[in-house]
């Protein structure tokens, strides 16, 4: 089966929850109403369904490689990227001052959705740019900015991030490569960094690196980091291409997943020095690349619900097909395919209720970027911002993990077939894996929900989202339909845990550390199925109202359904989340290390 694109589960997110009507009244919007959308998503899927979902099993039969310092993409990856270019999708949510189109961000995001299901190795290149765009724009200068932003807009060029060291992997305060200060103000640059996303492929004409690094003198850990820009062609002051700088690949890694994205080790100043140019200013390099890293975090969130979303698409067309064995109910008299069997149809409904529960959430925190960015009143502003950032390390975790677990079903569901590499379904569990590892670990996303979301403000932040919840709770009582009270029920006892949650975490954060840490990534997971759930509260109520106007009736009818299985199977999993959060951190933190 080929990937379709969900591009009416995305509208309804869009116009019913996320409010895109109130996103195109903002400045700059105004032409990013749900038609725009709509033309834009149907145009985004028809080109990622033709062009770039075909050569996503390509791309793992036959992964980039590496011969003599360079790197080949997979055959087909270079031509599709240049068409990636000419329909300036690359420049979907940049500023037009700079080619981009402007666009929002809860448009881009779906974009994004529908590009990663269609290719996840390949939408890396494009995502790891658009992160090195946003910090250009946030800390280059205007030279900097007219420089490189144009050419990487329009994608003739791309951008990379280069954290990570041998020596450091996610504790950036032991990062080691240098920059040395030279007459003219530029940098030499001398270090090695790993694991580096697209740091060398065949695509573009150039590669725009962004690169920590300390300057001679400066403080130690993360205080004395600065971000360089490092390109692999110097660049001329009319925007032309100069000489070969001196950055170059030594080898790329060999991976379980995500084979056709090349993953670089990147070698700064082996022959002479690499020419580095300062972002910002000295040692504020690690604040700008959190930049990059939140827009990335954000990205790596949404790469979970697309490779979800392709895994169950692939295991509903196998269940449709599959025959094994009669129906438990005598409903007919052969065997029968697979998806009349309940036990299959529950995975598939895991499958989907909480991916959709995903979309939504990550929707909605876009709609709020966008007015934490746009909105002219500072008060709002404000809001969206604190309500996006708490969200943030759930898109990313929670979303990520999930995949996880679809993606595995989507392995079950073809049985002995799912093992076998051929069918397909073991790439986008394979693929998944590393979703939940870059751009920081569940763990790490946890550490950031627990240290600065919640404790930080003593946990009034998480309880205003909960009486926003107890708000939907009231319009699920004022419902009154079946579904809307099982809904009722399961969503106030997860906020109810939520609540217990937050008063442990904010009570216990400096008397006892390690208590409240053991349970923080139990927290992000307890926080991503009650914030997911509740978006499909919202979403089940509006199906109702749309049902009983005659509107889409089997689309609504089906919408009400996957809510009512992500109250039943979803959200009843977070009382138990919040006991083992709660009372169980004696049982990871009392054994003795040496009984390890």
């Amino acid at each position: 089966m080929t990937y379709q694109a969900p591009v009416k589960d995305m509208l309804f997110n869009m116009q019913h929850l996320a409010d895109l009507q109130q996103v195109a009244e903002l400045p700059g919007f105004h032409d990013a109403g749900l038609e725009t959308a709509q033309a834009v998503l149907q145009e985004c899927a028809k080109f990622n369904e033709d062009v770039i979902a075909p050569l996503n099993w390509e791309g793992d039969k036959y992964p980039s490689s590496f011969h003599d310092g360079k790197v080949t993409t997979t055959p087909g990856f270079k031509q599709a990227f240049k068409q990636y270019a000419a329909g300036g999708w690359q420049g979907l949510q940049h500023p037009d001052d700079f080619g981009g189109q402007g666009l929002p961000k809860t448009i881009g995001a779906a974009c994004g959705e529908i590009l990663n299901s269609a290719n996840l190795s390949f939408a890396l290149c494009p995502l790891l740019t658009d992160g090195a765009i946003e910090a250009l724009l946030t800390a280059g200068t205007d030279e900097q900015q007219a420089l490189y932003l144009p050419k990487m807009i329009a994608g003739e060029w791309t951008g990379t991030m280069n954290l990570t060291e041998p020596q450091a992997g996610s504790d950036l305060s032991l990062v080691r490569t240098r920059a040395e200060p030279l007459p003219d103000g530029s940098y030499k640059i001398v270090g090695t960094k790993i694991f580096i996303t697209y740091g060398e492929h065949d695509m573009a004409d150039n590669i725009v690196h962004l690169v920590l690094a300390r300057v001679q003198g400066a403080p130690e850990g993360v205080k004395g980091i600065s971000l360089f820009i490092v390109p692999k062609f110097m660049v001329h002051a009319d925007g032309s291409l100069g000489a070969r700088n001196d950055v170059h690949c030594v080898s790329i890694e060999h991976k379980l997943g995500i084979k056709a994205s090349p993953t670089a080790v990147l070698q700064f100043g082996d022959r002479g020095g690499a020419i580095g140019y300062l972002v910002g200013q000295e040692n504020r390099g690690l604040e700008y690349m959190f930049i990059m890293m939140n827009a990335a975090r954000y990205a790596v969130g949404v790469q979970g619900i697309s490779v979800a979303e392709r895994a169950y698409q692939k295991a509903v067309g196998y269940a449709r097909d599959r025959v094994q064995s009669r129906p438990v109910d005598g409903s007919m008299n052969t065997a029968a395919p697979i998806i009349h069997h309940p036990d299959v149809k529950r995975m598939l409904m895991t499958m989907r209720a909480q991916t959709e529960g995903c979309r939504a959430l990550a929707t909605v925190a876009a709609a709020a970027y966008d007015a934490a960015h746009k909105h002219p009143d500072a008060e709002v502003r404000k809001q969206n911002q604190a309500f996006y950032e708490f969200m943030v390390p759930l898109v990313k975790g929670y979303s990520t993990e999930m995949s996880l677990e679809v993606t595995s079903l989507g392995v079950q569901v073809h049985g002995g077939m799912g093992f076998i590499e051929e069918t397909g379904a073991a790439q986008y569990y394979r693929d998944a894996k590393i979703l939940t590892i870059y751009e920081g670990t569940t763990a790490i996303q946890a550490n950031d929900l627990v240290g600065r979301k919640t404790t930080r403000d003593g946990g009034q932040g998480a309880l205003a989202l909960a009486r926003q919840i107890e708000a939907t709770e009231a319009d699920l009582q004022a419902s009154g339909s079946a579904h809307a009270q099982a809904m009722l029920k399961r969503l106030q006892a997860a906020r109810v845990a939520f609540v217990d949650v937050v008063a442990f975490i904010a009570g216990q954060a400096k008397a006892d550390p390690n208590a409240v840490y053991a349970g923080s990534v139990n927290y992000l997971m307890l926080a991503g199925k009650l914030m997911a759930g509740w978006q499909m509260a919202r979403a089940l109520l509006v199906a109702e109202r749309e049902l009983a106007a005659g509107n889409d009736a089997a689309f609504m009818q089906a919408k009400i359904s996957t809510a009512r299985f992500y109250a039943d199977h979803i959200l009843t999993r977070v009382p138990g989340l919040r006991d083992a959060i709660v009372e169980g951190a004696p049982g990871v933190t009392e054994m003795a290390l040496e009984s390890f």
